[in-house]
């Protein structure tokens, strides 16, 4: 399906050079005396490289239409991530590549969706907050509380956060899966 450039946005697929890409970001660019113009960062869904493509706003943009599943993370075996649909009880193994860093966020049960292009995997929408269990915590020292000082901490998962100083090992905190910062205290 072609769509003009100026119907792009962040998150669409597209096709380019026969290879699917993710628009990471777009800037719709009117200089001056010129025609206006549509820059868009890509990234390169089969290699992780990101690079700039310029269009022109009425240019025609090859669109691509994924198919969504609802899925569950059952486990982690070596590099590769298992999931089964929740419709259908089929089970699917991912390469950990395909979530990058996000993996760190996954845990048993969890309910993700699954980006399918032509019955292949390609991508997965994580969350965009989760729960983790705080394993590894410096020991608070009096007085600190009261300042807005922070110390880092390591979760479930291996992630290290900065977290204010009353957090304790043991305790759960909510991380946003976008930026990996800690976002608030909660219980479990």
């Amino acid at each position: 399906m072609t769509i003009i450039a100026n119907d792009l946005r962040k998150g669409s697929i597209v096709l380019v050079n026969d290879e699917l890409c993710e628009v990471v970001d777009i800037e719709f660019v009117r200089p001056g005396n010129w025609r206006a113009m549509a820059q868009a960062k890509l990234k390169n869904l089969k290699t992780g490289s990101t690079f700039m493509q310029r269009y022109a706003t009425t240019e025609k943009v090859e669109d691509v239409q994924l198919e969504t599943k609802l899925m569950q993370f059952l486990y982690a075996s070596g590099d590769q991530l298992h999931f089964m649909d929740l419709n259908t009880y089929e089970q699917i193994a991912l390469s950990s590549e395909v979530l990058g860093d996000q993996t760190k966020f996954l845990k048993e049960q969890m309910e993700i969706y699954v980006k399918f292009h032509e019955k292949t995997p390609i991508s997965v929408d994580m969350p965009t907050s989760v729960d983790l269990l705080v394993e590894e915590a410096p020991p608070n020292v009096r007085g600190n509380s009261a300042t807005s000082s922070t110390k880092p901490v390591t979760c479930e998962g291996g992630h290290v956060v900065n977290v204010p100083m009353f957090i304790e090992a043991g305790e759960y905190i909510k991380v946003d899966t976008r930026t990996g910062v800690y976002l608030e205290r909660t219980k479990k």
